[in-house]
């Protein structure tokens, strides 16, 4: 007798659109090897070569003021404290520098919602890093997008054209935590609501901007919220195809006004097969070695997950909560390969730079 899991996994293998209603069943009740084993099936019907890819970057961040204090969040300073910097223009171009030099393709650039740097402090920003190096800039995350408006009396879209005029190439997912306000009230009750961050992101896609999509579970959401928020991000890929990925990570309370347990790497695992499961229109699913480690991201390869993520040469807002992984190149080339895949170098976009072939 087939049991609910397997009734939910083989419609979503039959092409099928799982519900909100399949989402929160999985969450609650689906066995965690069954629900992995649905994942991977689904994982190769959609990537049915044996690879994965990682894309070499570094998350600089250019501040860490930042007047939205959010209570999740361990690494950002209040406007005027002592302890807040803004990067140089000699340390950031350093920073790049030493990206490229190992063959870094991307850029990660983020900050706070710094109360004194204004539209035309990134536009320089922007065409000077262009003007002395050949790198993707996948930068700026909504929240600091719509703060960007809010400062210039502009539109989204003005926003967008000018700082994609200037050099921006694509953005990034931050900010999105779960895409339901309520949460949203009790974790960041000072940041933009879902529809905001959704708002920035559709219009980048009508842009012409790839953008990604993440998730940061495991503190005061439901299992219903969690799955809406893949549903949100579902029906906004309908519409434009913009997102490229998606990205779910497990909250860190380290350190944090929000504190709390944090999540069990089984609840990692199971959040990231029913999102492989949920996201039929989303090509890739990244694993989170930043918050979850090498081992864990491993067996990430086997629930769902087709992307090893970033070298991240540099992260420092994780670290903050106390999570201090560190990964280096050839580590994550031999976790790949030890997971019995091939390992692909990638770019922002997902194409292929370059294979790598296992030393015997």
């Amino acid at each position: 007798m087939r049991t609910e899991t397997q009734a939910i996994i083989e419609k979503r293998l039959a092409g099928e659109r799982l519900s909100v209603a399949d989402g929160i069943r999985l969450l609650q009740n689906a066995d965690l090897l069954s629900l992995g084993q649905g994942a991977d099936l689904v994982r190769k019907q959609m990537h049915p070569e044996n690879i994965v890819s990682f894309v070499i970057d570094r998350n600089i961040n250019y501040t860490n003021v930042c007047s939205c204090q959010c209570k999740f969040c361990a690494f950002y300073c209040k406007p005027g404290d002592p302890e807040g910097y803004i990067l140089s223009r000699d340390v950031l171009h350093a920073k790049i520098e030493e990206t490229i030099q190992v063959g870094g393709t991307q850029l990660l650039i983020q900050g706070g919602l710094h109360p004194d740097l204004d539209l035309e402090y990134f536009e320089k920003l922007l065409r000077d890093i262009k003007a002395h190096f050949s790198i993707h800039i996948h930068s700026f995350s909504p929240p600091e997008i719509w703060d960007l408006a809010n400062k210039s009396q502009l539109g989204i879209e003005e926003v967008i054209r000018r700082l994609r005029d200037a050099g921006l190439d694509s953005i990034p997912g931050g900010g999105a935590e779960i895409l339901d306000d309520r949460v949203r009230h009790q974790i960041s009750p000072n940041k933009i609501g879902w529809q905001q961050w959704m708002d920035v992101m559709t219009t980048a896609h009508k842009l012409g901007m790839k953008t990604t999509a993440t998730m940061m579970f495991g503190h005061v959401e439901t299992f219903e919220e969690r799955i809406l928020h893949m549903v949100r991000v579902r029906e906004a890929q309908d519409q434009t195809g913009g997102f490229t990925a998606f990205i779910p990570w497990s909250f860190a309370p380290s350190n944090t006004e929000l504190g709390g347990e944090g999540s069990t790497g089984v609840e990692y695992l199971r959040t990231l097969a029913v999102a492989r499961l949920m996201l039929d229109n989303v090509p890739n699913l990244q694993a989170s070695w930043v918050t979850q480690g090498a081992k864990m991201a491993q067996v990430a390869l086997r629930f769902g997950a087709n992307d090893f993520g970033s070298t991240m040469l540099e992260e420092n807002v994780v670290r903050a909560a106390g999570v201090k992984t560190r990964v280096p190149l050839q580590e994550i080339i031999r976790c790949i390969e030890d997971a019995g895949y091939q390992a692909v170098q990638r770019n922002t976009h997902y194409e292929r730079l370059k294979a790598f072939r296992k030393e015997v």
